[in-house]
């Protein structure tokens, strides 16, 4: 399976890359420092210099071409203001999944973030507050496209080691889980037709990942 990873540098991003390499899958990742490709040919994926906050539609269809499935991994990340949490975690995220549509990749997973659809707590900090806003349109427009996704919104991810159990749910009480253990869970339901066109929360749980993904 060739999958096509948008933030292909970040911290879930990495990890997933090395499990599909590790399952005899091909990663590529999309990246907007060639100064990290290195990283990804390490863990064992192709690495594409693109901005998706720049690049046109065409070049990024050049790279899903052939593509199996396609992650959303991207975010404007720590230190960013308001401004770069629209255009990635937003606009990026809705370019990816509108080029996904028209290339026919129909297998989409977008990593979202719990918080997405509540209301922000009174003192919330207004960057924070962008994001999650952010995050809930790039979560609407990819209702909208004819694709196979599944939007899933981790807790607060932690760089623990792996558990190998979770709580996977489409709503759960907040929590943490493993950067980890995300990517696991990305890897198994890839290519799992139950939980196309569902939005799911996880954090860390009682029940390993492989039948967490059956009781759906």
């Amino acid at each position: 399976m060739r999958v096509v990873i948008a933030g292909g540098h970040g911290n879930i991003a990495l990890r997933l890359e090395r499990q599909l390499a590790a399952n005899g899958d091909q990663a590529v990742g999309i990246i907007r420092n060639r100064d990290h490709a290195a990283d990804l040919r390490e863990a064992g994926a192709e690495p594409v210099v693109l901005d998706l906050e720049s690049v046109s539609a065409e070049e990024v269809a050049e790279v899903l071409k052939g593509a199996d499935a396609a992650v959303f991994a991207a975010g404007a990340g720590p230190g960013s203001g308001m401004a770069r949490k629209d255009t990635v975690d937003r606009g990026a995220a809705a370019l990816f999944g509108a080029v996904c549509e028209r290339a026919g990749v129909r297998r989409h997973v977008q990593i979202g973030s719990m918080g997405v659809g509540r209301r922000p707590r009174p003192g919330t900090d207004e960057v924070y507050a962008a994001y999650l806003l952010a995050k809930e349109a790039a979560e609407v427009d990819l209702r909208t496209r004819d694709l196979d996704w599944t939007i899933l919104r981790p807790g607060r991810l932690t760089n623990e080691p792996p558990a190998g159990e979770v709580h996977l749910a489409e709503s759960v009480e907040y929590g943490e889980i493993s950067r980890e253990d995300v990517a696991s869970v990305i890897v198994a339901i890839l290519e799992e037709g139950r939980t196309f066109r569902r939005t799911f929360e996880v954090v860390g749980g009682n029940t390993p990942i492989a039948e967490a993904i059956t009781r759906l």
